[in-house]
């Protein structure tokens, strides 16, 4: 066996290239988008609850270090999944979001630290949270209003939910009517089945020869779900309540005090919650109910810690899907053996060469798994981005005993390999340096640690991941037009091209060679995908740029882009304009590698800044300054700005593109709320006393300002608190309007 640590990890962040890291973002937000549909939607989950959440850990951790690197279906940009057909939809008057997780003891104090700065607390003021047991349930919102319970609603995409009142009047811990409420309250909450419950019902299914569940959250999900009341009623569903959406009035000024609250009405609230004051306490709570987790009669996932005061937890508010003031502390992982049978290469929607391994099946909690993703070239050689030895330096070959972890993937991961049980004859693994799709050369660029199809759209496996991601749920989101559908119309030459989906009902809507036409398909199911497709066809800007999939551009950065230009034709006037110093930039960055090369020879100081910005002044004025607006977007970064100027100056590309934009109407940014600084570029420097920096930030968006990060003369205003420095200088040579924090404080009051 090899001498590596068994919790050897993957690559860390901060050790990869932007190429290693978009490669794996686009792997892990690829599986999560799977995973998520079958545990919302199908109430049938394919993985285990600990490797989906180390999966969105390890997504967490990329993003942080690539903060521009944000790929198709996200887990940081999604909530749940679409509501299922069959039932009617409510909208939640406040989304139901999901939770950041920490699966250590040392996420547990950033998190703590992380709520101490965004609120200016120090180490040593007094900070209460709540921590409670975390059900492994449905999630439930329940209405009530004068004290009736109106409707019931399950999170679905955490902004539309299902319709399921009737069936959860059927449920005993689910009062009809409460007294002493206030006038509109939203309890929320987990329907969950208790052991012996599930033990029972299965039971009874066996005996009656009816479908038999494989865990008691797939039970409770699915028996909540049912469209006939009457199933519901005769399964034995709980409800714990933990959180509300809107209320008329305050329930209380604290989350525990809240939680008593809900008990007075009536409901059952989770009698393992601790108040808890420090991040020992937090810990030491975490482990005891660590120890009683197989005695407390229902399934946990883990503990959810809650800072206590309701005005603080306003205050910290929440990012796009999660709560700042919020976290789930997760239990760990498991692992297993197994023989690695087969390594095969799967091209992305970016043309990434990504090796997978094919496994001997093999149980890993709960889960049969039968494949793991290999990363990259390297982690199969046994190195890391850097060169040094991984696994002891151990290769991977076929035939080889490997560990397979629960963790960092949807598919799970290779973590470590016996080499004293590598059979007799074993080669090692030759990477290709062809696209086993379609033939084109897959070189691996200077300082990258992924090799790329260069194929473009003349590769099948890219034409046909592009198409897939244009009609996602978080791009075009075209309803009956899913993967296979896809793939199915691909095959038959129908859609080669994005704009070709558009032009369906044209070439294919009658006779012989029609959608109708097709096995599994009919006249009603082609007219419903054709209005689909027609009313698909009016798009928010955000969403169509997202869907073109160009490499790294993410949902948020496509916000970030949409709200910036307002309409395409700004868009591509700008990037066309910035095009020859991105150009430029790709330049530099080849002369810096030279510099910093020919320097460690001559044994001196490279001047990197000195190469770089001779290499830039090669680009027109005017090319320079789109190119400072562009990456002067907040959320921007040139990684991203290079990938997106690349994508529109490729000949191939930007007629697909301009075909496909052809057949769109593309809506322009909803305008931002009134208020004093709606529209303008913000830039904050120096240190807030009044408000922490992130706090500041926060406001200022959702007051619909742009926040930058650096003064230029599109700033509209800088903030500047003690020791401004050079940004406070730039912002006086450039007559910029500055304010100091109680003018800023006084300019958005009330708004």
């Amino acid at each position: 066996m090899s001498k590596a640590h068994p919790d050897t990890p993957a690559t860390a962040p901060e050790d990869m290239q932007p190429d290693e890291a978009a490669a794996e973002m686009e792997r892990l937000a690829a599986a999560v988008a799977r995973a998520n549909e079958a545990y919302h939607a199908e109430d049938a989950p394919e993985i285990d609850d600990a490797a989906y959440d180390s999966l969105k850990r390890r997504l967490a951790d990329l993003e942080a270090r690539f903060p521009d690197l944000i790929v198709l279906d996200s887990p940081t940009a999604q909530v749940g999944a679409a509501p299922a057909e069959g039932f009617a939809k409510i909208a939640h008057s406040q989304r139901m979001l999901s939770l950041g997780n920490a699966f250590d003891d040392a996420d547990v104090a950033e998190f703590d630290a992380s709520i101490r700065r965004y609120l200016g607390l120090a180490a040593d003021d007094a900070l209460a949270y709540t921590a409670e047991p975390k059900i492994d349930g449905l999630s439930l919102s329940l209405r009530y209003e004068g004290g009736a319970l109106v409707h019931a609603a399950t999170r679905g995409n955490g902004a539309v939910g299902e319709d399921v009142t009737r069936n959860a009047r059927t449920i005993g811990d689910i009062p009809e009517r409460i007294e002493g409420a206030p006038a509109v309250l939203e309890v929320r909450g987990e329907v969950y089945m208790s052991h012996p419950d599930f033990a029972a019902l299965n039971s009874r299914q066996a005996e009656a020869g009816a479908k038999v569940f494989a865990n008691p959250r797939n039970a409770a999900a699915g028996s909540l779900r049912q469209l006939d009341p009457a199933i519901t009623a005769a399964r034995p569903l709980r409800f714990f309540a933990y959180a509300w959406g809107e209320v008329s009035e305050p329930l209380a000024p604290t989350q525990w005090e809240a939680l008593e609250r809900l008990r007075a009405f009536g409901f059952q609230t989770n009698g393992r919650t601790a108040r808890c004051g420090t991040v020992a306490d937090l810990l030491a709570h975490y482990r005891a109910i660590a120890a009683e987790r197989a005695e407390l009669g229902h399934d946990i996932d883990g503990v959810v810690y809650k800072v206590d005061r309701l005005d603080w937890q306003a205050r910290l508010g929440a990012r796009s899907t999660t709560p700042r003031w919020a976290i789930a502390h997760k239990f760990p992982a498991e692992t297993a053996w197994t023989r690695l049978t087969a390594i095969e290469i799967n091209v992305g929607r970016t043309g990434s060469l990504s090796p997978i391994a094919r496994l001997e099946p093999v149980t890993v909690g709960g889960v049969v798994v039968s494949n793991a993703t290999l990363h990259n070239e390297d982690y199969v050689a046994g190195r890391d981005a850097s060169g040094a030895p991984i696994r002891g330096g151990a290769d991977l070959r076929v035939g080889d005993r490997v560990e397979i972890y629960r963790a960092g993937d949807v598919i799970p991961k290779v973590r470590d390999v016996d080499v004293t049980a590598r059979p007799e004859g074993a080669e090692p693994y030759r990477f290709p340096d062809r696209c086993p799709e379609c033939g084109s050369p897959a070189p691996r660029a200077p300082g990258e640690s992924v090799r790329r199809c260069t194929g473009g759209l003349i590769c099948p496996a890219q034409r046909v991941a592009r198409l897939k991601h244009l009609v996602s749920r978080p791009a075009l989101d075209i309803e009956g037009l899913g993967d296979k559908e896809v793939e199915r119309f691909h095959e038959l030459g129908w859609v080669a091209a994005p704009a070709d989906i558009f032009r369906l009902e044209e070439r294919y809507g009658s006779g012989l060679q029609s959608v109708a036409a097709l096995e599994g398909w009919g006249e009603t199911s082609a007219r419903n995908l054709f209005a689909a497709i027609r009313e698909g066809r009016r798009q928010p800007f955000a969403r169509v740029l997202f869907g073109l999939g160009i490499r790294h551009l993410g949902e948020v950065a496509a916000s970030d882009l949409a709200r910036h230009y307002r309409d395409w034709e700004s868009f591509a006037r700008g990037v066309d304009t910035a095009a020859p110093a991105a150009r430029a930039w790709h330049a530099a960055d080849e002369a810096e590698r030279a510099e910093r090369a020919a320097a460690a020879a001559e044994g001196r100081r490279a001047s990197v800044k000195k190469v770089r910005d001779a290499a830039m002044e090669s680009a027109p004025p005017e090319a320079r300054a789109a190119w400072a607006e562009l990456v002067g977007i907040d959320g921007i970064g040139a990684t991203l700005a290079t990938a997106v100027c690349d994508a529109m100056g490729a000949e191939a590309e930007r007629v697909a593109i301009a075909a496909l934009v052809a057949e769109l109407d593309i809506q322009a940014p909803e305008a931002v709320r009134a208020s004093p600084v709606a529209g303008l570029t913000v830039v904050f420097t120096g240190s807030l006393e009044r408000m922490t920096r992130a706090e500041a930030k926060a406001r200022a968006e959702a007051l619909g300002a742009k926040v930058s990060g650096s003064v230029s003369a599109k700033t509209d205003l800088v903030v500047a608190g003690p020791g401004a420095g050079a940004k406070g200088a730039k912002a006086a040579e450039l007559g910029i309007e500055t304010l100091d924090e109680d003018g800023w404080l006084s300019l958005i009051e009330g708004a």
